[in-house]
């Protein structure tokens, strides 16, 4: 790398010196007669003064007209104390002086030059010219460098990515033995990029790869590259590939590459914008002139691949993509070992039950879960974390917080029980529903009224229509015991709605489940791994008017048969609805167990 000489403050001094002996000269291009005392005097009698500086050693004058030499201005050596006294006989305009001297001169000058440039500097670190540097630093790369004795973690601490850690164990050898990998005329890929939904451990495996191999570890986000100053980000791109190659075998790594290589063109115009397109043109370069042979690797982490730039993904720049996805049952038993060897279990815990209990859960849920869990334990002063401080944990997760301070009338009490029940009775009279694990009137969360726990058997990767619309009649089930038991609607099944509207417009739009429009795609899935939870997120389609009053016809019917196959399923058991319901309001909690009793002893 380039090394940049040494800056002194003896530069300041030379330039504040050089702009006083300029101004020196410039005052000494207006002639100015040294005159004696006496004729001082002697002009002062001839009135030919018109104003004085008069100072404590020293007289400064201007006549009326110039000398015969030219000269307008004089100076004389004052030696009359009671100089003052003596101008009040003549008509001339007198004034004191301070007189000047070489500290004071130099303090004028410097003081005021030394303020400035001290507030100029401030203020260039506070707007983000660099760590420790100031505007000289500004191109630097902003990168945090782990050694070789600093990065501890290992594949050990990673867990339920196995297809994962199999592709990258292939960049630790090549880290090790670069030489190798050109033995039969092959070539290491250029930049990996890890892809995932949030909280998957994608920043974790980096990590490892450089822990493994024992190599420098350049770690910095993407949105690091971009600052005020126009060219910064193409700088620093450039300062990151040198340092990593000058301590080459190393690993760069890149997370929330979207905010760098978002795809050019999109978006409005600016300047911004052309910065963050400069930015991703100098990656491109770096990635272009990448000699594999050098023991360089470039990882980068993305929970959003689809807008990547297709020039960054294309063979030989990021030539890989490595999924990391949310771990199936399996996955969770071996990401759960190595959370729960920090803890002190109870004799009842299970991580395969825990693991049953979390379908969905990522890496970064289940390392929350284990801690809250020992939270809660902590919090009973428990001596061990039990099966219960898990369970409590999983529902403070997913359903969020008990509000057992909310306080509902009867009525709506009553409304809820019975709501709550008939998601319950429906789930357990369909075949092929997830069993049922808890029912609750106690309010969780923001608006969470009551809730019921289902707990699935087994990962799913695929569902039949049979099966779909027994998740909705299951979704409806609330509403359904609320219109038996009530004859009205409440606001209470809105989040159920929505969810039985999704299922029905992706049966008739994407799965090709309706038999009025056939086996066809209507809507498209974007795929992305963030998309369905942002505001404003819509699937792609491009259909006629009249395909969009079908497919709502379509949703409307599926529904209604829902809601009609929860009615009628709820009707038969409506002894069991109200027993059951009567239960729940007594103890406001029945778990499966429970459940399974009332739904055993007969009616009485």
């Amino acid at each position: 790398m380039r090394e940049q000489a040494p800056f002194h403050i003896s530069y300041w001094v030379i330039a504040v010196l050089v702009f006083m002996a300029i101004q020196y000269l410039l005052a000494l291009q207006q002639p100015v007669a040294q005159i004696s005392y006496s004729e001082f005097e002697q002009y002062l009698r001839e009135e030919r003064i018109a104003e004085l500086a008069i100072s404590e050693r020293r007289i400064e004058g201007l006549l009326k007209e110039p000398r015969a030499d030219g000269s307008q201005r004089f100076v004389a050596n004052r030696i009359d104390p009671a100089l003052a006294e003596h101008l009040q006989q003549y008509p001339v305009r007198y004034a004191g002086k301070i007189e000047s001297t070489l500290l004071r001169d130099l303090l004028s000058w410097i003081l005021p030059a030394v303020m400035f440039f001290g507030i100029w500097l401030f203020l260039l670190k506070r707007m983000g010219g660099g760590i420790g540097g100031g505007m000289l630093q500004i191109g630097k790369s902003r990168a945090r460098v782990y050694v070789e004795t600093e990065m501890k973690v290992t594949f050990a601490d990673v867990a339920g990515v196995d297809e994962a850690k199999a592709e990258l164990k292939e960049i630790v050898d090549f880290l090790k033995d670069p030489q190798a990998y050109g033995r039969l005329g092959g070539r290491m890929p250029r930049g990996i990029l890890l892809v995932g939904p949030p909280g998957t451990g994608k920043t974790l495996l980096a990590k490892a790869v450089a822990g493994e191999a024992q190599v420098p570890f350049f770690s910095i986000s993407g949105s690091e590259f971009v600052e005020l100053f126009v060219g910064v980000g193409a700088a620093r791109v450039r300062d990151l590939f040198e340092q990593a190659r000058s301590k080459a075998p190393a690993i760069i790594f890149i997370d929330e590459l979207d905010a760098l290589g978002r795809a050019r063109g999109i978006g409005p115009l600016g300047g911004g914008h052309d910065e963050k397109e400069q930015t991703l043109n100098q990656l491109l370069a770096e990635l272009d002139g990448f000699d594999t042979s050098s023991g360089l690797v470039l990882l980068a982490a993305t929970n959003r691949p689809e807008i990547l730039d297709p020039a960054l993904l294309r063979a030989g720049r990021f030539d890989r993509q490595v999924l990391v996805d949310r771990p199936d049952k399996l996955g969770r038993v071996q990401i759960l070992g190595v959370h729960l060897k920090k803890a002190h279990l109870g004799r009842d815990v299970d991580p395969q039950e825990v693991a049953a209990l979390t379908p969905g859960f990522t890496g970064a849920d289940l390392a929350n879960l284990v801690n809250e869990a020992t939270l809660l334990a902590t919090r009973r002063n428990a001596e061990a974390v039990d099966m219960q401080d898990f369970t409590a944990a999983i529902e403070r997760i997913v359903a969020g917080l008990e509000k057992r301070n909310r306080l509902l009338n009867p009525r709506e009490r009553e409304v809820v029980a019975y709501h709550e029940m008939g998601h319950a009775l429906v789930a357990m009279a369909l075949p092929g529903s997830d069993p049922v694990h808890k029912v609750s009137i106690i309010p969780r969360g923001m608006g969470a009224l009551g809730y019921t726990i289902q707990r699935p058997i087994e990962d799913r990767f695929l569902m039949s229509r049979p099966e779909l619309e027994n998740k909705m009649a299951v979704l409806l089930g609330g509403r359904a015991a609320e219109w038996l038991v009530f004859a009205q609607l409440s606001t209470g099944a809105a989040d159920d709605l929505a969810k039985v509207t999704d299922i029905a417009r992706a049966m008739v739009t994407r799965y090709g489940m309706s038999e009025r429009l056939g086996h066809m795609t209507l809507e498209r899935d974007p795929h992305t791994f963030l998309g369905e939870g942002l505001p404003g997120w819509k699937p792609q389609h491009d259909y006629a008017e009249s395909t969009a009053t079908a497919i709502d016809e379509e949703v409307q019917a599926l529904i209604g048969a829902a809601f009609a196959r929860s009615l009628a399923l709820l009707q038969e058991r409506r002894a069991l609805l109200e027993r059951c319901a009567q239960r729940l309001l007594a103890e406001e909690t029945l778990d499966a167990q429970a459940l399974q009793a009332l739904c055993e002893v007969p009616a009485s």
